[in-house]
């Protein structure tokens, strides 16, 4: 299972979700199954949701036993549709649900999905394959105003101005249609005593969230999700930048304050130093927890 995807603060999710024997759980971001495989064996049951099509193909193949007995359903789909999804599978109301945020290994290692600059490939990023716009699209045909706007507020890019200046005269050339080629194009470009992170990580990640519209979908999912829970039930959450945690915990915050519970994580779980070394990914990773009344 590590081979697709290495589940970030796998022991830390799963024990913050206090799994009971017989209840139902729902993982909005499937992924491998590492986190439904856990929850499983604590005598769980686990719907999971997952817009990637591979990743679903993933688990029906290597979790068949689990499926069959009926501990996990794997679904396809977009968890701002919790609320459907729960319903259309009788999990209307649950003692947990989980969302393990951002990219998994398995889209950054998988070239012609276009989500890393490490390998080459054609600008993708789309998690869902059915999206029509992909990062080619916006790279190629958002104006500079544009582009300035979403490397700042999605990529928090203190260099966005000379990135989308250096974009635009590149595609006068020819389209920017690979993301090694959008790599060097913004490589040129940056201050070389700031380059102790890939110069292209910021803007990479502000496309993909753009692509893929992923802080609309964490906003409008949360309040679903902490409907569908049992009292004494418990909303966990893990994200990988500061844009995903500052939504989970205003709203988690914005929560308590309604009386609909309490934030049980006043400051965020971070990984130990042996998890970051055996998986860099778990290095900017911030869980945290809601649990209902």
């Amino acid at each position: 299972m590590s081979n697709y995807h290495t589940s970030v603060l796998l022991k830390e999710a799963v024990e913050a979700l206090n799994v009971t024997k017989n209840g139902k759980y729902i993982d909005c971001t499937l992924g491998a199954g590492g986190h439904a495989v856990e929850i499983i064996n604590k005598g769980g049951f686990v719907l999971g949701i997952d817009i990637d099509k591979d990743a679903l193909d993933f688990v029906k193949e290597n979790l068949k036993s689990q499926i069959s007995n009926l501990k996990l359903k794997a679904v396809l789909g977009n968890f701002r549709n919790i609320d459907k999804i729960a319903n259309e599978n009788k999990y209307e109301k649950v003692d947990g649900i989980l969302f393990d945020l951002g990219v998994s290994s398995h889209q950054l290692d998988t070239p012609e999905r276009g989500f890393s600059f490490s390998k080459d490939a054609l600008l993708d990023m789309r998690m869902d394959q059915g999206l029509s716009v992909t990062a080619k699209d916006l790279v190629n045909g958002l104006n500079k105003g544009e582009l300035y706007e979403l490397f700042t507020k999605l990529g928090e890019e203190s260099f966005a101005r000379p990135i989308s200046n250096s974009i635009i005269r590149a595609r006068e050339i020819k389209p920017i249609e690979t993301t090694g080629e959008l790599a060097s194009v913004i490589a040129r470009v940056y201050p070389r005593n700031l380059k102790k992170i890939h110069p292209a990580t910021k803007a990479f990640q502000a496309l993909r969230i753009a692509v893929n519209d992923e802080l609309n979908s964490l906003k409008e999912s949360l309040p679903k999700s902490v409907s569908l829970l049992k009292s004494g039930g418990r909303l966990v959450t893990i994200t990988f930048h500061s844009l995903e945690d500052r939504i989970v915990k205003d709203q988690f915050n914005l929560f308590e304050s309604e009386k609909l519970g309490q934030v049980i994580t006043k400051k965020p779980i971070v990984s130990q130093e042996e998890e970051v070394e055996e998986n860099t990914r778990a290095r900017s990773a911030k869980l945290r927890i809601f649990e209902k009344i």
